[in-house]
């Protein structure tokens, strides 16, 4: 069997590179992975590793998304072994093959531990991530779109064409949005009177 090669060089710590995410990176409703089912069919991995070592490599792949960070494994084969399901000593001999559980795995900082990450999952970690920014950014101009028509509404009752003035809308929504969640009719006529001071200000200059 051949060893793994992390297990026969020691790496300064400062040489190691920095993952992008940290556990404050959550992925909330995190339930699917974007796996290359093409490429993994073609992989070598897949073509020479043993079906053991396949099994865990993919199951191992799966339990690194519910890690902190998101996408990396812990560097302990003891802790590896129990989310692989397996004892220690096989886990260790599975890992010095070639194509091991931990193929391609590398070790790299998360802060100031060391942890492992695979250059392919952090890839899938990276799509779920700017899925979900895109979907927030997507869901919160969704709202501000509702939130603007909302109180374009309001507005049409104490002025008409004031309701037809975006810049109105824009300031006075703004304005709402720094003093207060609620938009009662009192707050409603103060942000009225904030835009009425505005352009005052803005004339007088």
């Amino acid at each position: 069997m051949k060893s793994h090669p992390s297990q026969l060089q020691v790496v300064d710590s400062d040489d190691l590179p920095g993952y992008p995410f940290t556990s404050d990176d959550q992925l909330g409703a995190h339930f699917f992975i974007a796996w290359h089912h093409r490429e993994w069919l073609n992989s070598a991995m897949r073509l020479k590793g043993t079906p053991e070592s396949r099994a865990i490599y993919f199951d191992l792949i799966c339990v690194a998304q519910d890690q902190k960070p998101v996408g990396t494994l812990p560097d302990d084969d003891e802790q590896l072994a129990k989310l692989a399901g397996v004892p220690e000593s096989h886990f260790r001999a599975l890992r010095a093959l070639e194509y091991g559980p931990l193929h391609k795995w590398q070790r790299c900082l998360c802060g100031d531990e060391i942890r492992l990450f695979h250059p392919r999952v952090l890839e899938m970690v990276s799509d779920a991530v700017s899925r979900k920014e895109t979907n927030r950014a997507r869901v919160e101009a969704a709202n501000n779109e509702k939130r603007l028509q909302r109180l374009r509404k309001v507005l049409t009752g104490y002025h008409a064409d004031l309701a037809k003035n975006d810049a109105a809308i824009l300031f006075m929504d703004e304005w709402l949005v720094e003093r207060t969640s609620y938009r009662t009719a009192s707050w409603v006529e103060r942000a009225i009177t904030a835009w009425s001071n505005h352009l005052f200000d803005k004339n007088r200059r």
